[in-house]
């Protein structure tokens, strides 16, 4: 699903115009990136958990090239933790 889809599907469903409803998503997205930048989780309930951890420093070998290595250095990733109800529907 795209954003465009899901603009489309919110507008319809609750009867408001694609501008609105994209405001709306466009809103939602903004503050759900605010509390991850502030290292908040951000719990959606039935839904899941998004959340950030932190990588450490790591030397990998590039394959076939056991003479090269490289470090991929520390940095942050943004994981995601479905909650009960979604992983009952996916699985």
């Amino acid at each position: 699903m795209t954003k465009s889809q899901l603009i489309g599907i919110v507008a319809k469903k609750s009867r408001m115009s694609k501008r609105a409803a994209e405001e709306v998503i466009d809103v939602l997205f903004d503050e759900m990136s605010r509390s991850l930048v502030k290292g908040e989780k951000v719990v959606l309930s039935n839904f899941g958990t998004f959340y950030i951890s932190k990588v450490k420093d790591k030397q990998v070998v590039p394959f076939g090239e056991e003479t090269k290595r490289q470090t991929i250095k520390a940095h942050k990733v943004v994981n995601f933790r479905p909650g009960k109800s979604l992983k009952k529907e996916v699985w």
